[in-house]
């Protein structure tokens, strides 16, 4: 991540993309679709769009009440596979809801500290993808990081951590973030299309975890009713945990809540 707000890409247009599966197709339908299938779809795609936005991206809650939504990253690998205890014994505390977009390889280095976290009704786990890697049908990268080369490679990216999170939850993930939170306009497509929603960010709250605590605390204090905020939990070294247990009272005290994703997009 850097400390970049999320934009709409210009010259959005389906002109290229198949389009997404018909709204009657269920869910575990959905979530079916093979590799060859999305490949068949996709394959000859060619994306108009790249950043932070795309189809059926969402950045913000639709509702008119002071709710927030805190989201953090669980990047694993290189992105860093630490556990920042003192964020998650803090919102435990306050009795702070939050949705964790978890790493495939987070998972394998946390197992046990997994576990905890996903029997805990305060939280809800999401998918952040196989290998933490922008969203990309043609290769593209961001932050240095390489994205997905083809839809191949994107449906390999959504699915493989989703059958890992379904065999440890017992049920499916609903909300997808991919590495850097990067897509191409035919990539978001895809995670529509497998049965996931790709949630992006309004509020970028830590600086892919490189802020300072105060800059952390002064940037998630200022999110707006309807806010979804990213910051990270694998960084235990930075100032996350600091910059929020000073910006979340401060949003009590102005009269805001807290949600979990899957309390305000049905």
């Amino acid at each position: 991540m850097s400390t970049s707000s999320p934009s709409p890409s210009s010259g959005a247009t389906d002109a290229g993309i198949p389009a997404s599966a018909p709204p009657a197709t269920t869910a575990a339908a959905a979530r079916a679709l093979t590799r060859a299938a999305i490949v068949a779809r996709f394959g000859h795609a060619v994306p108009r769009t790249w950043g932070f936005d795309g189809p059926g991206v969402v950045h913000t809650l639709p509702t008119g009440k002071r709710v927030i939504a805190l989201t953090f990253d669980a990047c694993g690998g290189p992105g860093g596979s630490g556990y920042d205890e003192a964020l998650i014994r803090f919102l435990r505390g306050r009795g702070i809801p939050a949705t964790l977009f978890i790493n495939s390889r987070w998972i394998d280095a946390n197992p046990a500290v997994f576990s905890r976290l996903a029997a805990e009704p305060l939280f809800e786990i999401a998918n952040h993808g196989t290998r933490h890697r922008p969203l990309s049908v043609t290769g593209r990268s961001a932050y240095g990081i390489p994205g997905t080369r083809s839809a191949g490679e994107v449906y390999d990216e959504i699915a493989g951590n989703r059958a890992k999170l379904t065999r440890l939850l017992g049920t499916p993930p609903r909300f997808f973030r991919s590495g850097t939170a990067y897509c191409d306009d035919v990539a978001a497509r895809i995670v529509t299309d497998l049965g996931e929603r790709f949630v992006s960010f309004s509020v970028n709250g830590d600086g892919g975890a490189t802020f300072t605590h105060a800059q952390v605390a002064a940037t998630v204090a200022s999110a707006r009713r309807g806010s979804i905020v990213l910051c990270h939990m694998n960084h235990p070294e930075g100032g996350t945990a600091r910059g929020i247990a000073t910006a979340v009272p401060h949003l009590l005290e102005t009269g805001h809540s807290f949600v979990r994703l899957s309390d305000a997009l049905h």
